[in-house]
């Protein structure tokens, strides 16, 4: 059985610096056939949101800010082949946030089976369903045959 990776971080600034943070591992069930990268996202965004809706909470909105650092993120991960937390400080200052967190996963084929495995994890499940985010973003990037994800959050 191949094992599938992820980690989650949360971090809630007062002044930009961090007062928490979690992670964790997982290997959920195999997923359906691979997406593009193109779909990749989307699918991601729809499922986190589906996921926000059955709990009625808000719906995530995109940012371009975000996105910048989600892509550049996921593709540091493809190219060095593992996955590992970025700082979120320097996204909080460019992006003007007051609040921030990161999903990072490996070896998900479709953006919905990332999402499925992010909420069968504590520490995912908590950034995905926090009230106090209002944007996210989403980045796929494959190597090696897998997809290396970043799903960062924020609000402002």
């Amino acid at each position: 059985m191949r094992t599938l990776r992820l980690i989650s971080v949360i971090l809630f600034a007062l002044a930009l610096l961090p007062l928490s943070a979690a992670s964790s591992v997982a290997a959920p069930a195999p997923a359906p056939a691979a997406a593009t990268s193109g779909s990749y996202w989307l699918d991601a965004y729809n499922a986190t949101n589906a996921e926000r809706a059955k709990r009625g909470l808000a719906k995530l909105r995109t940012s371009k800010c975000l996105a910048t650092f989600a892509r550049a993120h996921a593709k540091r991960m493809g190219e060095a082949r593992r996955i590992y937390h970025q700082d979120l400080g320097p996204i909080m200052r460019k992006c003007n946030l007051r609040t921030a967190g990161e999903n990072v996963a490996v070896g998900f084929p479709t953006g919905k089976a990332v999402v499925d495995g992010w909420m069968d994890s504590w520490g995912h499940r908590k950034n995905i369903l926090s009230k106090s985010f209002r944007y996210m973003s989403i980045s796929a990037y494959k190597a090696g045959g897998k997809y290396y994800v970043v799903q960062l959050f924020a609000s402002t």
